[in-house]
């Protein structure tokens, strides 16, 4: 199915390639000149412990670098370690393989052969110096260990741009002498017999076939059965257990997201595949409309990013993944280019504009254009029409969608998601098409201790914690869904996230406004703190009294693997404001709190608005709360929303809109009514029933 051509074919028919191909090529110029294309001989440790232990920021690489024993935080820490080079190690590795697949790829496109000799040697190089690195003794217990990692995972990553690189020089007719080829050789056969014997452990020892781990050993070993020419091998791959099509099977659910609910995995499994179906179809085999036993199929992957990327085209971070780093964005950049031009899919346009300004190449002057891009610019920026609603019943996700309103909203209630999910049932991202309002802030690394005391904790998210407590990991459910193109309305529920509790949100959006009806009901007759959070990536503009001397006591438990005890640690967030709503507005004394956030300009020029009022009844309380920043950079604070009460009940009400605010008003204990100051005949009644949820009446 794939649609690739030839490099060189590329220059001849498209405008952008020479243009792209000459950018990448004096990029090689400046490494080769730097002097820093020498492998390490030593092997790479465990990138995620790259990252300041005080500011909890991802540290910085240059690639121009030859070695490095001093590594910089992006706030001025120079941070030393064994630890920490071992993680610069995985860096300049991967770099180096990038090196490899770029110069060959330069050499394909304008037939310099200096180029080639770039990539021929660093091939060979490491194809000599792989058996001698050891079978990683410094690896996590937990980990498949590699031999120029830490982590087999990594090792097969990493292998997997190599080979290609030295695919992509035999294509062209690069020759290997015989030395070199039999080091190549070695290399090949070692690396097999590694990712074939960690397969086993996974599928068969393990019973584990569905990790992600998988999809990238079947990878590597595709790329060694192609490079070897053993299509009978690769078959075998494919059909057998744990292989491509079981894979599909078992590690994405029917509804085309990856098991785990991480938009980050969904993008590591996803490029895994292409991969595999990259190096089938040298033998003919096409992978690319392959399905899995419950309709599973790449495109409908593809499609699904399309649907879950906000109107910016940037990707929720949902559940562990960043919310932006320069890797990431590259591998984004590699697929969305593969999902334009082998399936057509136009709603992967803006997501692949996004991926390459994160990059800092608007202009799409990447690697991964070049390999991967097909057509002119009007063909990979197609104009898009207007997205509609959609559920995701298996995975558990919802974005609700209406026609005329810039609004939109993400909300989670599926499964867990294993080790990389977060305790965030209930979850609401709100978007606008200027940006994302509420995101899910993403991870940090995984050494960073705030990995567990912050990320991933239900305070971190926009949903209801109790009593400074996180909720237990389980799966909510979908009660109701209906959608039109004037209105989406979802009920989701959680009634395992605290013993005694149920959790009922209620979003509503129209083409005016959104509502959140959030009720929270404990069974006891204990009153607990019931906490509803808001994290706002944008300065919330609104009338504050200063705080008391208070901080919110964040619970944080945490489970020994060996004896199973549970450790409960504190952690204090500042209080630095309160809320004041209007005077009271009805005979029940309850009022309006009034708050708004500038985003960015609209087409227009003009800075776009979303207004945000809150039904305050008596004994709520809604504070400013001082919480980490992003897990770009967790050391710059962000404000968020705390709307709490004590009690065995509460109905958390908020409705949004942009342009102008709108009004609450509580009819009584199950109807409220919205209006829109100025608008005659804007008022809107809302009525929470006991079997429909809400009804518009």
């Amino acid at each position: 199915m794939s649609t690739a051509l030839r490099l060189g074919e590329k220059l001849e028919k498209l405008t952008w390639a020479g243009h792209t191909a000459h950018i990448l090529k004096e990029e090689m110029d400046r490494l080769l000149q730097a002097g820093s294309l020498s492998i390490p001989k030593d092997p790479g440790g465990w990138w995620h412990q790259y990252v300041c232990p005080h500011h909890h920021t991802e540290l910085m690489f240059d690639s121009m670098q030859l070695d490095a024993s001093e590594f910089l935080c992006p706030h001025g820490c120079k941070i030393e370690g064994e630890v920490y080079r071992g993680a610069w190690l995985v860096f300049k590795h991967q770099s180096l393989a990038r090196v490899a697949l770029q110069s060959a790829a330069v050499y394909a496109a304008l037939g310099e052969k200096s180029y080639a000799q770039i990539s021929k040697r660093l091939l060979v190089e490491y194809a000599e110096q792989f058996p001698l690195y050891p079978v990683h003794p410094e690896a996590q217990s937990w980990m498949l260990k590699g031999r120029a990692f830490h982590q087999a995972l990594t090792e097969a990553i990493w292998s997997t741009t190599l080979i290609r690189a030295y695919l992509l020089l035999r294509d062209e007719g690069v020759v290997f002498e015989a030395k070199e080829q039999a080091a190549i050789d070695a290399f090949l056969g070692l690396l097999a017999g590694s990712m074939e014997e960690y397969r086993h452990i996974l599928i068969h020892e393990r019973n584990n076939a569905e990790n992600n781990y998988t999809a990238w050993l079947n990878a590597s070993l595709s790329c060694v059965y192609a490079a070897r020419g053993e299509q009978a091998e690769l078959e075998e791959l494919i059909e057998g257990q744990g292989g491509f099509k079981h894979h599909l099977s078992i590690g994405v659910k029917a509804d085309q997201l990856e098991f785990e609910g991480s938009t980050y995995y969904h993008v590591f499994v996803l490029r895994a595949y292409l991969i595999s179906a990259e190096m089938a179809q040298r033998f003919g085999i096409d992978l690319y409309a392959t399905t899995g036993a419950d309709g599973q199929f790449m495109r409908g992957m593809l499609e699904a990013l399309a649907d879950l990327a906000d109107d910016q085209g940037a990707l929720p971070a949902l559940h562990d993944g960043p919310l932006a780093r320069d890797p990431y964005a590259r591998e984004i950049a590699e697929i969305a280019e593969q999902g334009l031009a082998i399936y057509g899919i136009a709603g992967l346009a803006p997501v692949l504009r996004e991926a390459y300004r994160q990059l800092g190449a608007a202009g799409g002057e990447q690697l991964e254009a070049l390999l991967y891009g097909a057509g002119e610019a009007a063909d990979r920026a197609p104009a898009l029409e207007p997205r509609e609603s959609r559920l995701w019943p298996d995975a558990g996700f919802v974005i609700g969608r209406a026609a005329g309103n810039p609004l939109s909203f993400l909300a989670d209630f599926g499964e867990h998601g294993g080790s990389h999910g977060h305790y965030d049932k209930l979850h609401l991202t709100l978007m606008h098409t200027e940006q994302t309002l509420t995101p899910d802030f993403g991870m940090v690394p995984y050494g960073s201790p705030m990995r567990k005391s912050w990320f991933a904790e239900t305070a971190s998210h926009n949903t209801v914690s109790l009593d400074g407590r996180s909720q237990a990991p389980h799966e909510g459910r979908c009660v109701r869904y209906e959608a039109t193109d004037s209105t989406v309305y979802t009920w989701l529920q959680s009634t395992e996230a605290y013993e005694g509790c149920t959790l009922n949100r209620h979003l509503l959006l129209t083409g005016d406004w959104l509502l959140d009806w959030f009720q929270v009901e404990l069974s006891g007759e204990e009153p607990k703190s019931i906490e509803w959070w808001m994290h706002p990536a944008v300065q919330t503009h609104s009338e504050q009294s200063l705080s008391r001397d208070e901080v919110y006591k964040l619970l944080i438990e945490q489970k020994d693997a060996a004896s199973n005890a549970i450790t409960v640690t504190e952690q204090n967030l500042p209080i630095i404001g309160q809320f004041v709503p209007s005077d009271s507005i009805e005979a029940s004394g309850s009022a309006q709190l009034s708050v708004s956030y500038a985003l960015g300009s609209d087409p227009n020029g003009s800075a776009a608005t979303v207004f945000h009022t809150a039904l305050v009844q008596p004994g709520d309380e809604l504070l400013a709360v001082q919480t980490p920043g992003d897990s770009v950079d967790p050391s710059q604070s962000l404000t968020a929303m705390l709307h709490r009460r004590n009690d065995c009940k509460a109905d958390f009400i908020h409705v949004y809109r942009a342009g102008s605010r709108a009004e609450l008003t509580r009819v009584s204990t199950q109807e409220i009514a919205i209006s829109i100051p100025g608008q005659t005949n804007s008022s809107k009644h809302i009525q929470l029933t006991a079997d429909k949820g809400l009804l518009l009446i």
